[in-house]
């Protein structure tokens, strides 16, 4: 750079800096001046050596008094720095639930609340597996299908594995096909892009596989958005109702070749036990006849 000359640039700048440095309640000076820290006991300032060529100056070095980080100056940056990058990175969690499609009731579920009972325990062990060994999964293009009665903790097991995943920053999507449906019937998202939406996420959480109408059209649009995923060797997890026998003795080829593709990829898993929908309306009941039994 013309005109810079660094013999009298560089001393100005830490002269500057020794100018506005703040000394602190307990610091003191040692026996050659230096600042030292009052807490930790490390200089906070030194003599400071750098290569500057420079005429008549054969070793191209010179040295001046500078500013210098402590133990408790370096400790704090890296807590600022690390508080920065905890708010960029639940800023981005935030992001991705957004972007995620799940219900609301559902953006909250996770291995830690989730109600362990005889009927549930292997499976939510198996969930809790599948989401920490993910980066496997996806190499394997291994993904789930749960089926079971209504009620039985699907949605919530599904849920548990994306806010896990969602949480370490993975991209997750959980939506049902009905609700896919809806959009590209409905105008609002050409099918193209909702399949591109989609594969863009590392995994895709389908609930409620069969509770969409029976018609040639949603049928082909479900197929076309699972098949692109298989295609591309991406892991979806499903939920259904419907029984394993009833999947795999499908004889109309509109759904088979959609059940092919599932079973090809997604390992099953049962879940069983009493309805917690049921459970919930009953204790709510009771909780509101306690209310209006007034005297």
């Amino acid at each position: 750079m013309q005109g810079f000359d660094p013999q009298t640039i560089l001393p100005r700048i830490a002269a500057q800096g020794l100018e506005r440095q703040e000394i602190r309640p307990g610091d003191w000076f040692d026996d050659d001046g230096m600042l030292m820290c009052g807490k930790c006991g490390e200089p906070r300032q030194g003599m400071v050596t750098v290569s500057a060529p420079m005429e008549g100056n054969p070793e191209n070095k010179m040295t001046f008094k500078a500013t210098r980080s402590c133990k408790c100056d370096r400790d704090k940056e890296a807590a600022e720095k690390q508080a920065e990058q905890n708010k960029k990175d639940m800023e981005r969690v935030a992001r991705l639930k957004k972007a995620s499609l799940m219900d609301e009731k559902l953006r909250e579920a996770s291995f830690d609340s989730f109600q362990v009972t005889k009927y549930n325990a292997r499976n939510l062990k198996l969930c809790r597996r599948y989401a920490e060994a993910f980066d496997e999964m996806v190499s394997k293009n291994q993904g789930l299908i749960f089926w079971g009665s209504v009620g039985t903790g699907k949605s919530f097991a599904a849920a548990c594995i994306a806010n896990h995943l969602l949480n370490r920053g993975v991209p997750v999507m959980m939506t049902s096909l009905v609700k896919l449906l809806e959009l590209i019937q409905g105008g609002e998202e050409k099918e193209s892009d909702i399949i591109a939406r989609m594969n863009s996420a590392k995994l895709v959480i389908f609930d409620d596989l069969g509770a969409e109408r029976n018609t040639d059209y949603a049928l082909e649009k479900i197929y076309n958005i699972i098949d692109s995923r298989y295609r591309r060797k991406l892991p979806m997890l499903l939920t259904t109702n419907l029984t394993i026998d009833e999947m795999k003795d499908e004889e109309d080829r509109r759904y088979s070749r959609i059940y092919d593709r599932i079973f090809e990829t997604c390992y099953s898993m049962q879940f069983t036990g009493p309805s917690w929908r049921k459970k919930e309306a009953s204790r709510r009941f009771t909780e509101m006849e306690k209310l209006f039994d007034i005297d």
